[in-house]
């Protein structure tokens, strides 16, 4: 396994949140020898609670992959965190912008250099009533197949008890942190050819991939059956 950095920011949030973690809840992790990996990979994750960036980091930090966040560029200019997210080597997402693409250009060079990359591919909370994944943006297909980075699916749950979409403010009450890693998604049908950029058909294809490996995953973290069809917010108008 790779060692990968571990910066003097990075290592000063872990010693802040880890034991903040421990204190609301319990840990409960699978699969994580999936996370032991020589190259750069993608981590993608669903995402239902303010707290699941900590929470899903957590898992990977403590498996020997300090992973660079994609996250949106709004957070870098809120005073005092964005000095830590930029310290630690996070990658800041210009949504709706022309500069959007940058955030796969760093991200592409961080998983060159054999570092985790974790993206939450829903690029919000999701909508769906029930917490469970919706339908995704396809950039994590994107840097999928432009960059050949294997994608490991990491189911989590718990986070919603201690801080639900809507809540302005955590709940007190212990939790079990659960997270289920799975093995690499098989996208090699879908990479294009050198020099060549991935269709829509395959950029579709392998984020319906992406996102039904971690729903799978996830219905067996909660012991329930998720919907037929994700929530589409396009659909819902949402």
């Amino acid at each position: 396994m790779t060692q990968r950095r571990y910066s003097p920011t990075y290592r000063f949030i872990a010693g802040v949140v880890k034991p903040f973690l421990w204190l609301m809840g319990r840990k409960r992790w699978t699969g994580t020898e999936n996370l032991h990996r020589p190259e750069g990979f993608i981590a993608a994750a669903n995402h239902a609670s303010l707290l699941d960036p900590l929470a899903t980091a957590h898992v990977l930090y403590n498996n020997g992959a300090p992973p660079r966040i994609m996250a949106k560029a709004e957070l870098w200019k809120v005073f005092g965190l964005g000095a830590l997210l930029r310290g630690s080597g996070q990658i800041p997402v210009e949504r709706r912008t022309r500069q959007a693409a940058d955030s796969l250009v760093a991200a592409q060079a961080a998983l060159e250099a054999g570092e985790c990359v974790l993206i939450f591919p829903e690029g919000t909370l999701t909508l769906d009533p029930n917490a469970w994944p919706m339908v995704a943006h396809t950039g994590v297909a994107r840097l999928a197949l432009t960059s050949g980075a294997p994608v490991i699916p990491l189911a989590q749950w718990g986070s919603t008890a201690i801080l639900p979409r809507k809540a302005k403010f955590p709940t007190l009450r212990r939790t079990t942190f659960q997270a289920l890693v799975g093995e690499p998604v098989d996208l090699t049908d879908l990479r294009p050819q050198p020099g060549a950029q991935p269709t829509p058909e395959a950029l579709a294809e392998g984020t319906r991939r992406i996102m039904a490996a971690i729903t799978t995953q996830l219905a067996q973290l909660r012991g329930e059956t998720p919907p037929a069809e994700p929530f589409d917010r396009r659909k819902a108008g949402v």
